[in-house]
């Protein structure tokens, strides 16, 4: 458990400075209320985008993507709401992404962002 939950964090800090990297402002990290956490929330223009961040040390399990279910997304859906009742708006657009950060032995990251992908 404290494995993943380091595995976790650093899949999050690598996929932070990726997404800083590509032009976007980490509003939030590891937003918490009692029905949930969301990762990582973002904004590139005027476009707030809440972030799903997947890690994985190896394949064996499918790719980190793949993790995401339908349910999953639902509850990010909802504590998008959450989150953004508590801001003062107008919140503009919002959209949903997925970052992958695959940490096989050896060798670099390999961080793929999916913009809007639920």
């Amino acid at each position: 458990m404290a494995h993943n939950l380091a595995l976790g964090a650093h899949g999050e800090e690598l996929a932070a400075q990726f997404l800083q990297g590509a032009g976007m402002r980490i509003v939030e990290r590891n937003w918490r209320c009692r029905y949930g956490e969301l990762d990582l929330i973002a904004r590139e223009a005027d476009t707030t985008a809440f972030v799903e961040v997947k890690t994985r040390s190896g394949l064996g399990f499918g790719t980190p993507a793949e993790s995401v279910t339908f349910a999953k997304q639902q509850r990010i859906r909802r504590l998008a709401l959450l989150w953004l009742a508590e801001q003062s708006g107008p919140w503009r657009r919002v959209r949903f992404d997925v970052v992958s950060v695959l940490l096989l032995p050896g060798r670099d990251p390999q961080i793929e962002h999916v913009r809007a992908a639920f």
